[in-house]
């Protein structure tokens, strides 16, 4: 069940796949997939478990299909590394965007962008540097606020942790602060770090197939 939250006056919907959704332009935001990753460790000879390129683009065309999307802005890291770039990820988002191929799709530059360089021309994703303008928004990657907007970014793949003891458990979530709001990762092979609260901010916690507002 997602949940909608006004974020500088303007209505942004959050979604449990780890993704946020503006409705006026119809366009998904996504932050930190890091498609590649599961296989640059592979190469390192890690051994970690397969499909998570296949997963992310399955839940990708989830998205785009319950939201009516009509484009989406990857908040930075699309790509993971260099040794990330095999064959089989770039081939299989190729079929994607085959797939898809009426979706606008921009990429802000990240810190994973800049060593896993630009993606393939056949992708079609237009790629700009931070920040990127949308409403009242500043899209970025890194969570640096910008005059005059409210920024929107990843990078920091936010968290919290909930109860004490055997019961304590960290989900990832939607950080809200006064001039800064962070997206959760949106891939399928990433991890967590848990966030500092302010007074004030809000936190939107992703719990099995919902998000919720913490109180406090």
């Amino acid at each position: 069940m997602a949940l909608t939250v006004a974020v500088a006056g303007r209505p942004l919907v959050l979604w449990p796949e780890r993704a946020a959704f503006d409705s006026e332009s119809r366009t998904l935001l996504v932050a930190d997939t890091h498609l590649g990753k599961a296989q640059a460790f592979r190469r390192l000879g890690v051994p970690v478990p397969g499909g998570t390129t296949a997963d992310n683009l399955l839940t990708l065309s989830r998205l785009v299909e319950r939201s009516g999307a009509r484009g989406i802005v990857f908040l930075g890291d699309l790509l993971h590394a260099r040794h990330g770039r095999s064959p089989a990820v770039l081939e299989a988002v190729a079929r994607w965007r085959v797939r898809h191929a009426g979706l606008e799709l921009r990429l802000v530059r990240g810190n994973h962008d800049s060593r896993a360089g630009d993606p393939p021309p056949d992708w079609g994703v237009e790629v700009v540097d931070e920040p990127w303008p949308l409403g009242p928004w500043a899209l970025c990657h890194h969570p640096h606020p910008v005059p005059g907007a409210y920024v929107l970014a990843g990078h920091l793949h936010p968290a919290v942790t909930l109860g004490r003891g055997i019961d304590r458990l960290r989900l990832p979530c939607f950080h809200f602060g006064a001039e800064v709001g962070v997206l959760p990762a949106f891939g399928a092979f990433t991890g967590t770090h848990t966030i500092e609260r302010a007074p004030g901010d809000r936190v939107c916690v992703i719990a099995h197939d919902e998000v919720r507002l913490l109180p406090g």
